[in-house]
């Protein structure tokens, strides 16, 4: 069925497209919830008069997305992960990682506009990834990769299974035990209240 978008929709079109989709997902999703027109006549009209507002704002979409571009290039990024010895991360560097990286930044891009380099950075050091923008338009932006200081927890835990591990049976009798001094002082200080 030919539909022209009456709205921006996500993974189809912007407004004002004329898209060929499925009978179904017209009827029942984009024609009642009013995403999307039937293409007649009447509705190409329609169009055609709103074409200079829809223009203006594709226009101000551009501007918008290349202003993004500047700001999104003028700032190398820095992710801390942890990392063996020899610079090879513990997990990977993904889109997430970096679409969560460029929220804290103040950039709300989806992580599926962002390309990264063989799909996950799994080392230590500088690299670039691209993140697509509105139409063609895309930012190529640097992202340091930096390992994270690790401390050895496992030399300060003693071996599984040996005595100082295990509490022994008498301390610990001996902390559940309370001393009857102490047992009358907080008697009375609650009977007093």
């Amino acid at each position: 069925m030919k539909v022209i978008l009456n709205v921006d929709v996500k993974y189809l079109g912007e407004e004002g497209d004329v898209k060929n989709v499925a009978n179904g997902y017209a009827r029942n999703y984009l024609l009642p919830r009013a995403l999307a027109v039937p293409y007649n006549e009447a509705t190409v009209m329609l169009f055609e008069a709103r074409k200079a507002e829809i223009e203006a704002r594709k226009e101000q979409k551009r501007k918008d997305s290349a202003s993004l571009k500047e700001k999104l290039e003028a700032n190398p990024f820095e992710v801390v992960m942890p990392a063996g010895a020899n610079g090879k991360l513990y997990g990977a560097v993904t889109t997430h990682i970096v679409a969560d990286t460029l929220a804290k930044a103040g950039f709300e891009i989806e992580r599926k506009r962002i390309d990264l380099p063989g799909s996950a950075i799994k080392t230590v050091g500088s690299y670039k990834a691209i993140i697509k923008l509105y139409e063609a338009q895309t930012a190529e932006i640097h992202i340091n990769v930096k390992a994270q200081e690790i401390a050895e927890e496992k030399a300060a835990k003693p071996a599984k299974g040996s005595k100082a591990s295990k509490p022994a049976p008498k301390e610990e009798a001996k902390a559940e035990e309370v001393k009857p001094e102490e047992a009358s002082a907080e008697e009375t200080e609650n009977k007093a209240e």
